[in-house]
């Protein structure tokens, strides 16, 4: 059978349009809670305290979902897609009620944790489903829609998280998410129909363990402080323990043979690095333009605009020209643009500076990361049958995610040592500067240390996001070149897995 017919058997079986609105709602969730957070943050250590643990409300976040991220891919290659995405909806929406009943900072670390253990499926299950559910020319325009979704998601959430902040509580960013949670979970239900073969294979558990160590070690290390030398032994001995015991594995998480795929893995090692240095300026950009340049929440999510408006433009466009001009192009030219767009910050970003410039260069930098995450993924998607493809997707989005959780935890270190280090600061600063009164009530020289300080650290921090941007860029240059031919399937169809075949049986 050829992927044309069976696409079309899967349009008869499942109701595919209603489908992807479904998991479009769960894409939109994921993403706008990596971004509408950002933007009301500041409102919330106003409220709450505890600036030096700023970067922990989104790190937590996305420890859990990066954790969780290979784990709902392999899972979904075992059981089926339909039930572990129900089961990530639940735990985000419980997550995101605990987030907005927060009382203290710590609080909403961990029930950020606890809505990242449902973002996990979230992310990577609706585009394993699309996957599933159209052919290669079709998933070629449906996945440039999808990355459209992030991008959208990311020009919504700073400017609704502004609007919830100014209109209304901080705590209304976590409950909004209720009712799409719900429509979207009911409307999965009665849309996507799954029949799938019962396996005996038990779930890498060790592997999983392993990789859940070396991920939170990663972390430690990035964050600094006093445990980031140690940390950072940890995650080397961690993960070379979790390459070994996959290696042995009989059915492992994540199957090392997969990086002997050269797509996979360029596509992985771009995807952390440029994220990282994506995450990390949704995060501090708003940050820096309230704490240092005076600006509202509505205006600190306006400079991320020009990015959001742009990525979805040509994320689709890459949908519609892939088959044609092949991945390379994309990747490469893409990933040149997001290297460029930080570097303007790195070189001109500092105290008194228009808002105009980090709005260019956003602009650069959607133009660069639509064009390169759509061919990425379909890069990686294409390169694999029905029985893999769960995993592969996760895997490609395993390594986005823990690259923008570095990022953010980086850029977090770096301020959180800042201002630790200047004991002309006192505990509360932060959350007076950051207050409404922008810091009104604090002496004049104590305002002038934590400004020059925060100025200083993400001054460093968008040096590091250049730097990200560039080793992904020359990461892109050893992209294999695809003929435009190879970009779609022969006239025959891929040759199918056996576990492929399971999409015949659904009803």
């Amino acid at each position: 059978m050829s992927e044309s017919e069976r696409g079309e058997q899967a349009e008869r079986a499942t109701r595919r349009g209603w489908t992807t609105v479904s998991v479009v709602l769960c894409l939109f969730m994921a993403a706008l809670e990596m971004t509408v957070v950002s933007t009301a943050m500041p409102s919330v250590v106003a409220d709450l305290g505890g600036l030096s643990r700023y970067s922990w409300v989104f790190t937590a976040y996305m420890l859990a979902a990066t954790i969780t991220v290979p784990i709902y891919g392999k899972l979904a290659d075992l059981y089926g897609r339909k039930s572990l995405l129900q089961i990530g909806l639940l735990l985000f929406l419980v997550g995101s009620i605990a987030s907005g009943a927060a009382q203290s900072l710590i609080q909403l670390v961990a029930f950020r944790a606890l809505q990242g253990l449902g973002a996990g499926a979230m992310q990577t299950l609706p585009l394993t489903i699309a996957g599933d559910i159209y052919t290669l020319e079709q998933r070629a325009k449906v996945q440039g829609w999808f990355g459209s979704v992030w991008a959208f998601s990311a020009l919504v959430g700073p400017l609704l998280g502004g609007f919830i902040v100014g209109v209304t509580s901080w705590r209304w960013v976590f409950f909004i998410n209720v009712p799409l949670g719900i429509g979207s979970a009911l409307l999965l239900q009665w849309a996507l129909r799954e029949k799938v073969a019962k396996h005996s294979r038990p779930l890498d558990l060790l592997g999983a363990a392993v990789l859940a160590g070396a991920v939170l070690a990663i972390l430690t290390a990035a964050h600094g402080g006093a445990a980031a030398g140690g940390a950072a032994l940890a995650a080397v001995a961690l993960t070379l323990l979790f390459v070994a015991v996959e290696r042995r594995a009989k059915d492992p998480l994540l199957p090392m043979s997969l990086f002997r795929n050269r797509s996979i893995a360029i596509a992985s090692v771009a995807g952390g690095l440029f994220t990282a240095a994506m995450f990390a300026g949704v995060t501090y950009l708003p940050l820096y333009v309230q704490a240092v340049l005076g600006g509202t929440p509505t205006q600190g999510g306006q400079t991320m605009t020009p990015m959001l408006v742009l990525w979805p433009i040509t994320g689709t466009l890459a949908g519609f020209v892939v088959t044609r001009v092949g991945f390379r192009p994309l990747v490469v030219g893409g990933l040149g643009l997001a290297a460029a767009a930080n570097l303007v910050l790195a070189i001109w970003m500092g105290p008194g500076v228009s808002l105009w410039l980090p709005m260019v260069a956003m602009g650069l930098l959607g133009t660069g990361l639509g064009f390169t995450s759509t061919a990425l993924l379909l890069a990686v998607q294409t390169s694999v049958g029905w029985e893999t493809r769960g995993v592969a997707t996760a895997t490609s989005l395993f390594f986005r995610t823990i690259g923008g959780t570095i990022g953010i935890g980086v850029l977090g270190g770096v301020l959180a040592a800042g201002i630790q280090a200047d004991p002309a600061i006192p505990p509360n600063a932060g959350s007076e500067l950051l207050s409404p009164s922008h810091g009104a009530n604090l002496p004049a020289e104590t305002l002038r240390h934590l400004s020059i300080v925060i100025e200083r650290s993400l001054g460093v921090g968008f040096w590091i996001m250049f730097g990200c941007a560039a080793l992904a860029f020359v990461s892109g240059l050893l992209f294999p070149r695809v003929e435009r031919s190879q970009a779609t399937p022969p006239p025959g169809g891929p040759v199918r897995a056996p576990a492929e075949q399971m999409m015949e049986h659904m009803s």
